[in-house]
């Protein structure tokens, strides 16, 4: 993995393929490449460690003029991130040449079947199998085509492959399984690629590929084939529901900075149609289909990894507390290899931002056996998990582009509140309530954002240390393994999200004057209950920074280093939280001077188990 760009048109197609990589950036990567196929029908590859920016000048200067190219920006997974291993692969002939995301299961068993047939092989890549694997097959059929679909066919595990040839020096070649791939149709051109962002700026008609597609791109055709059945397909043709101007950084130095600061119009767009407080009800049209089922679930497993997973924790909370149905939140990535009962009357709840998370589809594939419904909460409308799932709920976050995910969660939480009130049917206490603050939370999650400069001042106190503690109580303890998230992630700081109930069955020993705290005391029922636990640090000579209610005096006398957030209730308190440990985090990375957007080692769409 990560991103994959292919054109086919008039156009200088190696212009186009790497405008887009450049739009794939943000999901994270350590090298970039791109292939060609040039006017005298010979191939060439061009590719390095490192930037997009750094491969266009070699670009420009060696690349011949070509109507067909495939790039690659690659996130390692096998071998280290170097030229060698970058994409575009090829085969030993070089003719075949080869961009791929995912993992491929049984490469060595096909590597050493190759190497006794006498291929060599060059990098430490499972991805350099499949050009030769497609090489071997092709020399056996009569076409290759049929060579492609025989390789393919061949492979286990996870990919999303594109393929050009100087024997079909005029067609584009892709194909996918449980990896995305979207085809932008234009005006006699193609631009293929594994995220939308790299598409919009030609197109909004597009093609989701889905599993075991096979796609045979020319300048004025698309044909698609089941390549496990070779059956053909009739394209399906979308529009593209996505906005180009909310993907500009515009005026903000990052685009983490910029998502942050798009909270109130993202609490804004979860709720738009969906919150009618002057009604009294809740409208979710993405679940109409399945009110019948619902009436009869008896128990809610949420699946979901990173910050889904704490948006999870967030919704557990939820459900229990205003539906009165159990739920219990696991890790997408241990959920497919657990052993469990699992009922019809059970509902597999998945969440994630780009609804291509692999272990969550993994998750949703494994229900698939139970026969139990299976909802969504995603951000990307055409992804695979919205796809898979019966039926869901879409955040409208729009476009994120930063690696570390801000806008997503607000967005994830806003959106559990509403499945949590859908399911209560108004019957709890809080129904009428919380109807009412949502429709407040915009303006309140503005006045968080308020509090930036006080927040960035306290920062740079702590940009230093080397651990960190995130603690909180009840709904608070979601935020604070967020929070500590946050920071690793984009600080490389160590830190820990503890229920600050645990903070003295154990953690309590690393306390000292150089461990600092951050507590979340906002108003809760079991606000005494943490200003306990915030005294223990205190009198260990642990260094503190609460956020806590406005007008709570009571914490203002246990730290100098105090963030107050607005008032709201305690179910909508993670939003406005969430917000402030964004901030926090942020302002440490800035004033270490890190690539904020980009954090080492990491990716923004994880489509690999």
């Amino acid at each position: 993995m990560c991103g994959i760009v292919g054109y086919i048109g008039p156009k200088q197609a190696t212009d186009v393929v790497v405008k887009g990589l450049s739009a794939l950036e943000y999901r994270g990567y350590d090298s970039v490449g791109v292939a060609l196929i040039d006017q005298n029908q010979t191939g060439q590859v061009i590719k390095q460690a490192g930037r997009v920016e750094n491969l266009k000048p070699l670009v420009k200067q060696q690349a011949g003029k070509s109507q067909l190219a495939i790039g690659h920006t690659r996130w390692a997974t096998h071998g280290l991130p170097n030229s060698v291993n970058a994409h575009p692969h090829s085969n030993n002939a070089k003719d075949i040449f080869v961009v791929h995301n995912g993992i491929i299961e049984n490469y060595q068993e096909i590597k050493d079947r190759l190497t006794e047939h006498g291929y060599k092989f060059y990098s430490d890549t499972d991805t350099e199998v499949i050009p030769n694997l497609i090489d071997y097959y092709t020399a056996r059929s009569k076409t290759f085509l049929a060579g492609l679909k025989a390789a393919l066919n061949d492979l286990r595990g996870a990919f999303a492959i594109a393929v050009i040839t100087t024997r079909e020096p005029t067609t584009l070649f892709a194909a996918r399984f449980s990896s995305p791939l979207v085809i932008g149709v234009g005006n006699n051109e193609y631009v293929l690629a594994s995220d939308p962002n790299a598409i919009m700026a030609h197109t909004k008609d597009v093609v989701f590929l889905e599993d075991n597609d096979l796609a045979v791109i020319n300048q004025t055709s698309l044909k698609i084939i089941d390549f496990s059945r070779s059956m053909p397909k009739k394209p399906k043709l979308e529009l593209l529901d996505y906005d180009q101007e909310q993907a500009a950084l515009g005026h903000f130095p990052n685009f983490m900075l910029k998502e942050i600061y798009e909270a109130p119009q993202t609490i804004r767009a979860a709720t738009r149609g969906r919150v009618l407080a002057d009604q009294g009800i809740i409208k979710l049209g993405g679940l109409e289909s399945v009110n019948k089922q619902l009436n009869h679930i008896d128990r809610i497993v949420i699946v979901a990894c990173g910050t889904s997973y704490y948006a999870g924790l967030v919704g557990e909370y939820l459900i229990e507390e205003l539906a009165n149905i159990p739920v219990e939140v696991q890790l997408a990535s241990e959920f497919k290899y657990r052993k469990e009962p699992f009922s019809r009357a059970t509902i597999l709840l998945a969440i994630s931002q780009s609804g291509e998370t692999a272990d969550t589809i993994a998750a949703l594939e494994k229900a698939k056996d139970f026969g139990c419904l299976r909802l969504g909460v995603v951000n990307a409308i055409g992804s695979t998990i919205a796809r898979l799932t019966d039926a869901g709920v879409y955040t409208h976050a729009g476009a994120e582009r930063a690696v570390a995910s801000t806008k997503a969660f607000i967005a994830q939480v806003t959106v559990l509140t509403l499945i949590a009130l859908h399911l209560s049917k108004g019957e709890n206490k809080d129904y009428r309530k919380l109807l009412n603050e949502l429709s407040l939370l915009p303006q309140k999650a503005a006045a968080v954002l308020e509090q930036a400069p006080e927040i960035k001042r306290i920062t740079i106190k702590y940009m230093d240390k080397q651990d960190f503690f995130f603690i909180g109580r009840g709904y608070n303890y979601p935020c604070a393994l967020e929070g500590a998230l946050k920071l690793k992630e984009i600080s490389y700081i160590h830190a820990e999200g503890y229920a600050a109930g645990e903070m003295k069955h154990g953690p309590l020993a690393l306390i000292d004057k150089d461990f600092p705290t951050l507590a979340l005391a906002t108003d809760s029922n079991e606000l005494a209950k943490t200003i306990s636990n915030i005294e223990e640090i205190k009198t260990r000579n642990g260094p503190l920074i609460i956020m806590a209610s406005a007008g709570n005096k009571k914490v203002a006398s246990l730290t100098d280093d105090l963030i107050y957030l607005p008032k709201t209730m305690e179910q909508t308190q993670p939003i406005l939280s969430a917000i402030a440990l964004q901030l926090f985090a942020y302002y440490i990375a800035e004033a270490k001077q890190l690539d904020i957007d980009h954090p080492r080692n990491l990716a923004k769409s994880v489509t690999v188990e």
